[in-house]
């Protein structure tokens, strides 16, 4: 039997998470297996650390991992090295998931809930795929002493020729399997590390000459997917201008309780995950839209289970739902977390 290995983690990561299991459930049947680990603020409040061991041995063992949000503001006081944050980057680092999928594509009937006009959101149908192994997440960081006595930080940011050409791969083959364009986002005017990157994603682009390629600046891309971003097909860029980039999408498509996202390994292994965060102001109080949390569900599917008919009912129940009204407060409604679960299982 397949086993999921499903991380709620804080805040309203156990909410979104269990409406997830509920439709996953309903979908695949005794096909899948459930167990659940502790991960976050909440295992280092019970195990003293934000990453137990027992946790990482569930995870490395599962088929595919759920993750709700990593979070606590009781913990922010804590060393670096125990904030619960740090869970998720040494999944990340132990399990060797160096692509994150961030898909942002704006649900027709959520074009009003978007920031932007409504001609302009609903051109929104793009992937963000952004490395997560690299940049300055993972490179020398520390606190130090100028000559003047001054605190001085400093997070160094670095990609090698072969990191940069992993993901590039993954970026043209996602583009070959959508609509053929790639855009790779860097600072090459300013940054060394930049520079690398475009030039060894140039080299990789020899592989693919069916892929229409082009650069763009992170400060540009920004800008463009606020004025234009039905431009985009796929995009590929560092774990530091990702971030930022993927979380500026979602609310383009409306919401950043909409948008799922699949962390992968060479294999096709994955963590998915809400690109929402714990959200601990309204934790407990039934307010958080499950649904990014579902379509990651899905998504788990599709890329790690091979599972695609199922998949697809999931996001097709998702759409019908929307289409009937459901909304959560995000969205501008007032149905609360169940209830969403509801209406999706009810499309099912």
């Amino acid at each position: 039997m397949t086993l999921i290995a499903v991380l709620p983690g804080d805040g309203i990561g156990p909410e979104v998470t269990a409406e997830a299991m509920r439709v996953l459930k309903q979908v695949c049947g005794d096909r899948l297996s459930f167990e659940e680990g502790l991960v976050g603020g909440s295992a280092y409040k019970a195990k003293g650390h934000p990453l137990p061991p027992e946790t990482l041995e569930l995870a490395k063992r599962a088929d595919a991992i759920l993750f709700g949000a990593v979070g606590d503001p009781d913990c922010d006081s804590l060393e670096r090295a125990l904030r619960p944050e740090q869970a998720i980057l040494g999944l990340r680092k132990h399990l060797a998931l160096f692509a994150n999928l961030r898909p942002a594509k704006l649900f027709p009937e959520l074009a009003d809930a978007s920031a932007l006009r409504p001609e302009v959101a609903k051109a929104i149908d793009l992937v963000i795929i952004r490395e997560l192994n690299g940049d300055v997440y993972f490179g020398e960081k520390g606190m130090r002493k100028t000559a003047s006595g001054r605190r001085e930080g400093y997070d160094v940011m670095s990609y090698n020729e072969d990191e940069v050409a992993r993901i590039a791969r993954t970026g043209f083959e996602t583009a070959r399997a959508r609509h053929g364009k790639l855009c790779s986002v860097d600072k090459a005017n300013v940054l060394e590390t930049s520079q690398l990157w475009r030039d060894v994603v140039i080299e990789v682009s020899a592989e693919y000459p069916d892929i229409a390629l082009s650069h763009m600046y992170v400060d540009n891309a920004a800008m463009q997917l606020v004025c234009n971003p039905g431009q985009f097909d796929v995009i590929v860029t560092g774990n530091l201008f990702g971030d930022i980039l993927s979380d500026q999408a979602s609310m383009c498509a409306g919401s950043i309780g909409m948008l799922p996202s699949a962390s992968l390994d060479a294999n096709g292994k994955g963590l998915y995950e809400p690109i929402h965060g714990s959200a601990p102001d309204i934790a407990g109080q039934g307010k958080a839209n499950p649904l990014a949390t579902i379509l990651s569900a899905a998504m788990m599917l599709r890329y790690s289970l091979k599972m695609a008919d199922e998949a697809d009912r999931i996001e097709a129940a998702v759409a019908k739902a929307l289409a009937g009204g459901a909304r959560s407060g995000d969205l501008g409604g007032s149905l609360n977390t169940t209830q969403m679960g509801d209406t999706v299982i009810a499309q099912l």
